[in-house]
Parts: C-alpha cells; sequence; structure tokens
C-alpha cells in the first residue's frame, strides 16, 4: 500500500509551538509521512501531497511589498495549482481575508442576518482610514456605536495585531491610528470563549478578558494593551480583574456554538480557524469579536487527534499517490521500428 503524506508549511516558530515532531510521530503510527516543506526550495521535488497544511500569513503579509516573499508566495501557488488533487488546509484566498479585519469584520457583522434564531452577533463597528477627529467621531455617531471603543489594527496578523486600546470618549479619538477597527466595547463578565475548529470538530476553552467598564463616554485615559497579556491561559492584569459582587454569566449554548462553527466553516471554506466569543452581561447574547487563521489550540489536548482523524478523512476519498519519477533516473526506452505489422500511421494492419 502506497504511503500517505501530509506536507506542513509553517513558521519555525509555529512548528515548535505546535509540536509538530509529536505529531509526526502520530501520524507514522497511522502510516501517513509528515514532510516538513521548505518554501526555499522547488516543491516539486519534495512531493507528492495527499494534504498540505499551512499558516503562510507571513509569506502573504510580505507579500505586499516584499518581492522575495511575493516569489515564495507565487511558487506555492503554482504547486497548488498543478495539482489539484492535493488538498490544502486551508485556502489561500480564505486566509487573505481573514488577515484583513476590514474584511472579517463584514463577514461578521452578517451573523445576526445569516444564523437566525440563535442570538448571535457582532458589535457594531467602523473601518477608519483617517485620523481626522471630528470625522471619525461623525462616523461614529452615523453608525450608532457607543462608548468604551476597542481600537484594532487592520491587519490582524503579527505581533502588532495584538496592540490594541480602550477608548473612552471623543478626546481619545486622537490615539486612533488608521488603517484600523473602532468597535463598540461590550461588557461580558471578563470572561472570553474561544472556539477552536478542526474540520467538522470544535472546542470551547475559557479564557480572562477585559473587565466590564460604565458605559457611555467619560474623561478616562485611553488604555493602551497587548490581547495577549490579557487573555493567553497565563495572563494576570490588573483590566480582567471583576468585583467579587459579579455573578458569573452562563456558558453559550452548545446549539449556539454549533450553528455558528457550521455557518463559518462553509462562509469561510475553511477547517482550522478560531472565533472569539464573549457573551453580553445584559442580554446574554452570543457575541462575535474576531476570527483567527490557524491559532494556537492551547487548552485543547484533543488537538492532535481531532486533526489527524480529519486527515485521514480527506485521504479516504482521495486517489493513492502517485511517485514523482525523476527523468534522469528514466530506464531509457529502445528506439521505436515502425513497420508493416506495428505502425497504424501508414494505414496497416497485420
Amino acid at each position: 500500500m502506497a504511503r500517505r503524506r501530509v506536507g506542513f508549511c509553517l513558521s519555525d516558530k509555529k512548528r515548535r509551538r505546535m509540536n509538530l515532531s509529536a505529531f509526526a510521530d502520530l501520524c507514522a503510527g497511522r502510516g501517513i509521512d509528515v514532510v516538513e516543506i521548505d518554501l526555499s526550495q522547488p516543491m516539486g521535488s519534495q512531493g507528492p501531497f495527499n494534504v498540505i497544511v499551512h499558516k503562510l500569513s507571513d509569506v502573504i503579509v510580505e507579500a505586499e511589498y516584499d518581492s522575495q516573499s511575493q516569489e515564495l508566495l507565487s511558487n506555492f501557488q503554482n504547486y497548488i495549482s498543478a495539482h489539484p488533487q492535493t488538498v490544502l488546509l486551508d485556502p489561500l484566498p480564505a486566509m487573505t481575508k481573514l488577515l484583513d479585519r476590514f474584511a472579517s469584520y463584514r463577514i461578521m457583522s452578517q451573523l445576526q442576518n445569516t444564523v437566525k434564531g440563535k442570538s448571535i452577533c457582532c458589535p457594531p463597528y467602523l473601518e477608519i482610514n483617517t485620523s481626522e477627529r471630528s470625522a471619525i467621531q461623525a462616523a461614529i455617531q452615523s453608525k450608532q456605536l457607543s462608548y468604551p471603543l476597542i481600537c484594532k489594527t487592520r491587519v490582524a496578523h503579527g505581533s502588532c495585531s495584538h496592540e490594541m486600546s480602550l477608548i473612552f470618549s471623543e478626546v481619545g479619538l486622537c490615539d486612533v491610528r488608521p488603517p484600523c477597527v473602532l468597535q463598540s466595547f461590550v461588557n461580558h463578565g471578563a470572561v472570553l470563549h474561544k472556539v477552536f475548529v478542526v474540520g467538522d470538530d470544535h472546542f470551547t476553552v475559557e479564557r480572562p478578558s477585559l473587565k466590564n467598564f460604565p458605559p457611555g463616554p467619560c474623561d478616562r485615559s485611553t488604555i493602551f494593551f497587548n490581547s495577549h497579556d490579557v487573555s493567553k491561559p497565563e495572563s494576570s492584569s490588573h483590566l480582567t480583574a471583576l468585583d467579587d459582587s459579579m455573578p458569573r454569566l452562563p456558558p453559550p449554548s452548545n446549539e449556539a456554538m454549533v450553528a455558528l462553527v457550521r455557518h463559518l466553516r462553509a462562509e469561510l471554506g475553511m477547517a482550522l480557524f478560531g472565533v472569539d466569543v464573549i457573551v453580553n452581561i445584559h442580554t446574554h447574547t452570543l457575541t462575535v469579536i474576531d476570527i483567527n487563521i490557524f491559532p494556537g489550540y492551547e487548552g485543547v489536548p484533543q488537538f492532535f487527534s481531532s486533526l489527524l482523524n480529519y486527515i485521514e478523512s480527506i485521504m479516504e476519498k482521495q486517489e493513492p499517490l502517485q511517485p514523482v519519477v525523476d527523468p534522469s533516473l528514466a530506464s531509457p526506452q529502445p528506439p521505436s521500428d515502425c513497420n508493416e505489422t506495428l505502425c497504424p500511421a501508414e494505414g496497416k494492419t497485420s
């Protein structure tokens, strides 16, 4: 039986965090070879692949201005186009869309209309391309955003994408650095629900989050923070401290989570992504505040087994891989002998 092969195209950092070597050992026990793809080398000589799992966020973002990244991305795309039997997790156009918060927030803003009857929504938001305070305030009023406001960078990748701010009044709009997104802050009891999607499975993990703030404008100074300092499993911040009298909110309903994940999977055409969800303390509405590409899956011990099962489910529907043959190693063929018996071009038969 032909060996099955899955290629991983990840940064060194992502490879270490995922512990790819441990996953490769698990795959080997099921007859699947894991290949670490080197984008600096021709991909044809590294294949063939049943499946390629990748997180090319760095390359996609850098390709906007860097010729070397453009070439790497182009080579990768050319290989995928030439090998349509290889399944890509996940499609590049979908991943590119999620790297742009303008695009991903447009998707989230439609949830209330597309996932009906499940009390799911996205806070009001604005795409900001100007630093003119009066224009921003006019847009805030027009779109009925409410203070405080969360400000996030437009590019949803890299260390800068985790640098955010909480703006409490029109005066604080001087801290806006476009292009960015402004989003109404929703009090949610300092609990973030990280939804991790792996194919048809999803897992929900609780994380700390920003504490509640009084609604409406106030003269408080802008708070600058890094989301990793607030919402990582080991985070400990004064920004997440709740009053002891605050009652604990009920968790999101499983039925609503299933509907949300099913809709986003169909909308995005993706299998490996995360969704940041909070629960409004007043309405208990499930509120989606971000979508993430191929997250870290921290706190999900079933990640390896779920990913492997999903990869196997893809491979079961595929034809066996055809090995790549190096033309220089092929056996020489004897010269053809065109005669009356073998040469139909002359219109003759034996």
